[in-house]
């Protein structure tokens, strides 16, 4: 036998301790009744409540308490081996942390509005699991996962200024996210190892890449049959970027080297690859509107993919026995309650 809840077995010393002082009150008042003479004698001379009877009613109630406190403990007996399974796909999304994502083009900025969206994405997972990876010239990475509050906070508060290289390199992050989906046999963990789940990759970007080559990352995922939704952020009109010092303050808009403020543009030749990335991996590009409607109609298309049942883990059910002490407790109350405090129905035979 096992008890879910041993918290509350520590409640246990409150009624034993109780049951025990009662015990000890009996054996000490016959002692004294001993030194003051015959204890029939002694007894008959005392006109009050029987202390024995006392006794047995505190004890009683102690019992009854204890019986109480080790069923809400929740007792367990037994125990069989069951085999949870999940149903859902495996997700990585990439989404693009370069300065260019400050433009003010879409409200409040496109990063701000990346993660919006994103959070739009993930309050509608069930059962899938999601790795995340924030890029720029370079990747940071969170792991495959189905605590979806974790996956939330990994880039909360996350900037452009927090990416160890600057610039924008989509390919190296598509790199990463097929890794991420199809590690190397070695570093499978078991719930991929026991089972296939349909994998895909959702890109977040204004499209500006200027690193890498994206499209030979898409034909990577192609040929491993992992399609690649794309969300396109931005206006197609130019936009300034703004620059924030590292606490935040804002500090004008960012200039090139010969002091020219830079623009940025989710224009018609950035939209044209982020379709090519779609397109090659048989996967669909999306535009990010006010309304949410480019996330909502993306979840809606993931939704058609095949779903998976795989073997998850193994967990060991327990069976719930609390009844074994409730009942008991109960009794032991009634007893408690019930039972009178004067030994009138003795007294009279007695008479």
């Amino acid at each position: 036998m096992r008890f879910a809840d041993q918290a509350m077995l520590v409640l246990l010393l409150i009624p034993l301790a109780v049951a025990l002082a009662l015990v000890l009150g009996i054996w000490f008042r016959k002692r004294m009744i001993a030194r003051l003479g015959q204890a029939q004698t002694v007894n008959g001379q005392l006109d009050r409540p029987s202390p024995y009877l006392r006794a047995i009613k505190g004890i009683a109630l102690a019992l009854g308490v204890a019986a109480m406190v080790l069923s809400a403990a929740r007792p367990q007996y037994g125990g069989r081996i069951q085999m949870l399974k999940k149903r859902g796909i495996d997700v990585v999304v990439a989404l693009d942390f370069s300065k260019s994502m400050l433009a003010q083009d879409v409200q409040p900025n496109r990063l701000e509005r990346a993660k919006l969206e994103l959070n739009e994405f993930i309050a509608q997972l069930t059962g899938d699991r999601i790795g995340l990876i924030a890029f720029a010239g370079d990747t940071l990475r969170f792991p495959l996962t189905s605590d979806y509050a974790a996956a939330t906070t990994f880039w909360r508060g996350l900037g452009p200024h927090d990416m160890p290289v600057g610039g924008t390199a989509i390919g190296k992050a598509l790199t990463a996210a097929i890794r991420m989906l199809n590690p190397q046999q070695e570093e499978l963990d078991e719930e991929q190892q026991e089972g296939e789940r349909s994998k895909v990759i959702i890109l977040l970007s204004d499209g500006e890449d200027h690193l890498g080559d994206p499209i030979a990352a898409a034909e990577e995922a192609a040929g491993q049959d992992i399609p690649i939704h794309v969300l396109g952020i931005g206006s197609q009109s130019p936009e300034l970027i703004p620059r924030f010092l590292e606490d935040g303050t804002p500090m004008g808009y960012q200039k090139d080297d010969e002091g020219e403020y830079v623009t940025t543009a989710l224009s018609n030749k950035n939209e044209d690859q982020l379709r090519d990335i779609a397109s090659k991996t048989n996967g669909r590009y999306f535009r990010a509107g006010s309304d949410l409607s480019g996330m909502t109609a993306m979840v809606n298309e993931i939704r058609k993919m095949k779903q998976t049942d795989v073997k998850a883990r193994q967990i060991t059910v327990y069976e719930e026995v609390f009844q074994w002490f409730l009942i008991p407790s109960f009794a032991l109350l009634f007893i408690a309650f019930v039972l009178p405090e004067r030994a009138v129905f003795w007294r009279r035979r007695k008479r």
